[in-house]
């Protein structure tokens, strides 16, 4: 065969430049800057020009720390020091081991930048000799790595450092085993791997940066888009002229980088505000007590990251975490100061922690706001603007009107974007709340707010977006969160490429403050979303832990009593605000953080009764007079409208106003008729002829029978209600076959998130617990009552005191359960005979109504709720409550409501749940339809019971009863009396329960002066007129919550 034609006449052959193969293409790109097997011969292996050997140049003692303590500083550099070397293990979990480097830097490194390179598979901090934080130091692999401390930025050559680290037996997610979410291993170890000097190789590290944001192009751009080929081929020219070792091929690389970054944007692309974000959860796979470390590991490497990066903005929120800083931190909380007055380290979010918005009540979500608000203008001299709340599990309805009320006028979330029925349909938009308040929102495409700055995240912001059609802009909220850490260098020089380059969206550094303010500035018209927020996942977390959810709703109104009373309640409230976090009052968190919690919420428990009791001493001291061995009775009603009820009392020597003993002699009854409202009064002794007695007894054909003048309630052997009649209407409530009080077991195996999620596919697995037996227990006249025991299963068992008493037509069931159970879910269902396609259930200042059918995905997504005292299911004319005392998981499905008890997720806490639980709940018929109802009254008096107290006779006979507080309509509550924050004012907040308008009439026996409408800041807005006789009309609009500031003559 001839030679080739060309060849023969000499003609030269072009150079072969053959097509790239994209795929092959892509990953070689990947192998570039890998540190797997080619990283010896890649980019890798030029990123440091020098490396101090094992064992050379650096001196390492160690003092490890006793007991599992953590200390301060002073005590630390006390400790008996040892020496130590690379490669030895500390531990266990949850111990501090304190380091003392000494470090020698080579005379030859002169004009280099030195690093002091640390690798320990967990979390450390680095302290000056003079006990200042200086950054934090994260180990592994993972893309949370930080492994590298500045020591100088231009070494003279032979340089001496001396600095202390403190390194924390656990990682930036605890010490789950096997998986970050499981149960924490108490004997992890953890090897030190690293602790070596280091010069950087400044060209290698900005090739490896330009470098990735050219592969992320060609990657996350389509491959027909002009600029992901002209991506993918820069990316491969850059590798082929790579070469290891010759710095020329670094520079080389540069100058193709710098071609490719030359193309700029339009004027309509996308714009991007990026934020530097740190979110740390204040306490969820570790303890509050970590957390504080945390935050000073965290904000000291944004401290430092500031100083290198001028243009580097950093949001922060959560004023209890500040407030740790200050108090452990000092010297770094004064950096943090300095910072905030140059605008790079923002505050934001205007809460004491990020709370949870389902479980705390209205006034636990003012709060949140009153203290945090107040701390961020004590110390930084402004409020936020902006609440910041990126993870959390649900929004309530009546959020808006807060956060307007707080001073704020703008939201920021992205949790929604985990949904796992329906997407979310808008990214900017006015979310209107449950009075109309509304607040611009706005959710990030990027649809994560631990965002690592790359292509792909710019691109999704567009992608994502829901609300182009409005606004061409978008948060790009940045750095390493929920155990901390924040941003990097590395992310901040991606930024830096990514400002202004052709095909991606264009993306500057900013704060939140300044892209909210443009949005409201320049967008068109915005969407507008109507009511909750509902998050379609984390279901289970209505019911996890049951007893913080008790300790929550207790202490909440214990505080309302005791603030009523007095006001010296500023530390308990902070406790439990801080429990009000979005992990730990949800029961996501491990078992030693509700340790903590059990411990912090006991004592606020203890103190606020020992503070009430000092109150109503206070208020029940008379003249000075000889103790009698006759007793009586004064009550509290702490409630704002007048109540009758029969009254559980203490036995007591010489107390003759009982009228009945309970079960076991140790208390008795009274019936308590028309009490005045938020006072006190005497009980005094009376006939009651017009009340009929409550009733109970056995009809072998029938069951055993709970009466009263209102309703007859049916029992059969196993303590199931199998007819409840309304004696007045005549009207059955239980359908025919039908039974209530049904104790129902489901098999609880979520997807993955073991204590947050209950999954649709639950509902499939009920079976009926285990019947028990039922018995008399109280026979009247004021109270009857009927005993159930039963084990459940073989494992957990439950006794209820089923009662009623002659006043009321609500049933209630206080219940004790002993619960040993794996992924086990316990609910209890009433059928009842109504028909209608929603269900209202109390939320915070209001109530909320939501479908009892499935017609839609919404409408499925919903088969698991959130409600506080009651849920109420009506159709014209009638209805019936289903009201609860601690409780907040409620389904209501076609006829059958459905409360949720207890859960037994094993992960991150293998002992959520078990163990002994007290609770009540009580069914309520009605007549009329909820808005006609006393649903709301019955509710707040399951929950806030009279306060009764045992006096000498001669005391109580003299007691005059007085009411301190009326309001003359019943849609309106009188929620908190409080002392104002900075004077000796009374702060009363009132709300519109019933969704309508009110014309109120507000007295008060107080030597009023004056009154003011405030905000929960307590700014005075607008002056009324006191008169002491006919004291203040209000005007209220549907769920109004009006703030009322009172000063005395």
């Amino acid at each position: 065969m001839s030679a080739d034609p060309c060849c023969r006449h000499g003609y030269a052959l072009p150079a072969e430049n053959p097509r790239l193969i994209r795929d092959i293409a892509i990953s070689r790109l990947s192998n570039f800057t890998s540190n797997g097997k080619f990283s010896d011969v890649n980019l890798s292996s030029q990123l440091y020009k020098h490396k101090s050997k094992k064992g050379y140049l650096v001196k390492l003692q160690v003092y490890s720390v006793p007991n599992l303590k953590r200390i301060p500083f002073k005590e630390a550099i006390k400790g008996d020091f040892r020496p130590t070397k690379v490669g030895e293990t500390f531990g266990p979990s949850w111990s501090t081991h304190w380091f003392h480097i000494n470090v020698h830097v080579p005379v030859d490194w002169v004009d280099e930048e030195v690093q002091f390179l640390w690798d320990a598979d967990s979390e450390a901090l680095v302290w000056s000799v003079d006990g200042v934080p200086l950054q934090g130091l994260t180990g592994g692999d993972g893309n949370d790595r930080r492994h590298e401390y500045i020591l100088t930025r231009s070494s003279k050559g032979g340089d001496i450092f001396e600095f202390y680290i403190e390194m924390a037996c656990n990682g930036m997610f605890g010490t789950g085993k096997g998986d970050s979410i499981n149960p924490p291993d108490p004997n992890r170890t953890y090897t030190l791997r690293k602790a070596k000097l280091a010069v950087p190789n400044k060209l290698a590290w900005k090739l490896l940066y330009d470098f990735q944001i050219i592969k992320d192009t060609a990657q996350n751009l389509r491959s027909d888009e002009v600029r992901s080929v002209q991506a993918l081929y820069t990316a491969n020219a850059i590798v082929d002229i790579f070469r290891a070792g010759r710095n020329g091929s670094l520079i080389e690389g540069h100058r193709l980088a710098r071609e490719f970054f030359e193309h700029k944007n339009g004027g309509a692309q996308h714009r991007l505000t990026a934020v530097g974000h740190c979110h740390i959860d204040t306490a969820w796979l570790w303890t509050f007590d970590e957390t504080k470390r945390k935050v000073a590991r965290s904000w000291s490497t944004q401290i430092g990251l500031m100083e290198l990066y001028p243009e580097y903005k950093f949001v922060c929120s959560q004023a209890q975490q500040f407030e740790w800083l200050k108090q452990d931190y000092p010297k770094l909380f004064e950096k943090v100061q300095e910072k905030a007055a140059t605008n790079q380290f923002l505050p934001i979010g205007g809460t004491w922690v990020e709370m949870d918005c389902n479980i705390p009540s209205g006034e636990s979500l003012c709060r949140q706001f009153l203290f945090g608000q107040r701390f961020f203008e004590k110390n930084f001299g402004k409020r936020c603007k902006v609440f910041w709340l990126p993870d959390t599990f649900g929004y309530s309805a009546q959020l808006p009107q807060i956060i307007k009320l707080a001073d704020c006028k703008y939201f920021f979330t992205q949790k929604l974007s985990w949904n796992n029925i329906n997407k979310f349909p808008n990214t900017t938009f006015y979310w209107v709340g449950l009075d109309g308040s509304k607040v611009l929102t706005h959710m990030c495409p990027s649809e994560t707010y631990v965002a690592q700055c790359t292509v792909e995240e710019l691109v999704n912001s567009v992608r994502n977006h829901r609300d182009l059609g409005y606004s061409n802009e978008s948060l790009l909220v940045f750095g390493n969160g929920d155990g901390g850490g924040g941003p990097n260098a590395a992310m901040i020089e991606r930024l830096r490429r990514l400002k202004d380059i052709d095909g991606v969206p264009r993306v500057e550094m900013g704060s939140a403050d300044e892209f909210y303010e443009r949005v409201e500035r320049e967008s068109k018209k915005l969407n507008v979303w109507k009511g909750e927020l509902y998050f379609e996942l984390h279901r289970g977390t209505y019911t996890s832990h049951g007893l913080i959810k008790r300790y929550n709703r207790k202490c909440e109104l214990l505080l309302r009593d005791v603030e009523l009373l007095t006001t010296l309640t500023y530390f308990m409230e902070q406790t439990l605000y801080r429990t009000q976090f979005h992990d730990v009052l949800p029961g996501s968190s491990i078992g030693m953080v509700y340790d903590d919690a059990y411990k912090m919420l006991d004592e606020v428990q203890k103190t606020c009764e020992r503070l009430r009791n000092q109150a109503l001493d206070a208020l029940f001291k008379l003249p000075a007079l000889e103790e009698t061995r006759e007793k009586g009775l004064a009550i509290f009603n702490t409630l704002p409208w007048k109540r009758t009820e029969v009254v559980k009392v203490p036995v007591s020597d010489g107390l003759d106003v009982l009228q009945q003993y309970s079960a076991d002699k140790a208390s008795g009854y009274v019936l308590v008729k028309d009490t005045v409202s938020v006072g006190l009064q005497k009980v005094e002794i009376q006939r009651h002829d017009d009340v009929k007695p409550a009733t109970v007894k056995f009809d072998k054909h029938r069951g055993f029978i709970l009466e009263n003048a209102f309703v007859k309630a049916v029992f059969d052997s196993h303590g199931r209600l199998i007819s409840l009649v309304d004696l007045e209407k005549s009207r059955e409530i239980i359908p025919d076959d039908a039974q209530g009080n049904k104790f129902i077991i489901y098999e609880d195996i979520p997807l993955y998130w073991d204590a947050w999620d209950v999954e649709i596919y639950h509902l499939g697995t009920g079976r009926e617990a285990n019947l028990g037996t039922i018995k008399i227990h109280e026979d009247g006249p004021l109270r009857a009552s009927l005993l159930l025991e039963t084990k459940l299963t073989k494992t957990s068992s439950l006794s209820q005191v089923i009662a009623l008493t002659a006043v009321s037509t609500r049933l209630d069931f206080e219940t004790e359960v002993d619960w040993n159970e794996n992924r086990k879910f316990l609910k209890v269902e009433f059928p009842v005979d109504i028909m209608c396609d929603y269900a209202t259930y109390e939320s915070q200042f209001g109530y909320i109504q939501r479908p009892t059918h499935y017609n839609t995905t919404w409408d499925t997504a919903k088969f698991e709720v959130c409600g506080h005292k009651f849920a109420d299911f009506s159709e014209y004319g009638y209805g019936v409550a289903l009201l609860n005392d601690c409780k907040y998981g409620y389904a209501v499905h076609q006829n059958v409501m459905r409360l949720s008890l207890l859960r037994s997720p094993k992960a991150p806490d293998d002992q959520c749940d078990i163990g002994h639980h007290t609770f009540k709940y009580a069914l309520l018929p009605h007549q009329g339809s909820f808005l006609e109802s006393n649903v709301i009254h019955e509710a707040f008096e399951l929950n806030v019971p009279l306060i009764v107290r045992t006096l000498s006779k001669n005391r109580t006979n003299i007691l005059e009863s007085l009411s301190y507080f009326t309001v003359d309509a019943p849609n309106v509550i009188l929620e908190t009396v409080k002392q104002a924050e900075d004077s000796d004012d009374v702060i009363l907040r009132l709300y519109e329960a019933y969704g309508g308008h009110a014309r109120v009439h507000l007295k008060s026996a107080l030597p009023v002066r004056a009154a003011y409408m405030t905000n929960i800041l307590e700014d005075n807005l607008v002056k009324y007129d006191y008169n002491q006789d006919d004291g203040i009309q209000l005007k209220f609009g549907p769920f109004q919550v009006i703030t009322l500031k009172l000063t005395m003559r």
